[in-house]
């Protein structure tokens, strides 16, 4: 039987057991000593929340590439006013440099109630900021900041929240648990 880890990645950490600069406390070695286990997919550092590690090669490929259209849903703070043609900007795909995205579905929505985040994003008086989510079915390299930012709207702070049927909720910061698949 395959095992499913899910994964509260802080912002800071990288998607990976070994390589970081600062040997173990800027990777998931820190985090989930458990061992077999691999990322089904990426969260970059700059990006908080939900990764998934499996023991299981097939499951791995299910959930990471982009030929299986998982949806993946993200709750971005983004620099300005998200307005209704962004939203459908969003919506109908963007155009990046590697090509146009696949529609999303985006929304704006009221600031979700999540942990603090360390260190906080840096903020401007002068300079309003909204929330958005994404829900995507592809995982180019940054996308959803590539996407918000090829709309007008920076990206500030990234979580993912939901990756196919699994979702983050209840934990916090650098928590995990297993699931039953």
């Amino acid at each position: 039987m395959a095992r499913l880890i899910l994964l509260n990645k802080p912002f800071g950490v990288l998607s990976q057991f070994t390589g970081g600069k600062d040997g173990v406390a800027d990777t998931l070695a820190h985090l989930v000593d458990v061992p077999g286990v691999y990322p089904a997919g990426r969260l970059d550092k700059d990006s908080e929340g939900l990764l998934l590690l499996t023991d299981e090669g097939r499951l791995q490929a299910r959930i990471a590439e982009p030929k299986h259209k998982v949806a993946k849903t993200y709750l971005a703070q983004v620099e300005g006013e998200a307005g209704e043609d962004q939203i459908a900007r969003l919506q109908g795909g963007v155009d990046l440099k590697d090509g146009r995205t696949r529609p999303a579905k985006a929304r704006r929505i009221d600031p979700p109630s999540l942990w603090p985040r360390d260190p906080p994003v840096r903020y401007r008086k002068n300079v309003p900021d909204s929330w958005i989510e994404l829900t995507i079915t592809e995982g180019r390299n940054r996308q959803v900041r590539r996407m918000t930012a090829a709309v007008g709207l920076p990206t500030l702070r990234l979580v993912r929240w939901q990756v196919g049927e699994w979702c983050l909720d209840g934990l916090g910061p650098g928590e995990w648990r297993d699931v039953t698949i």
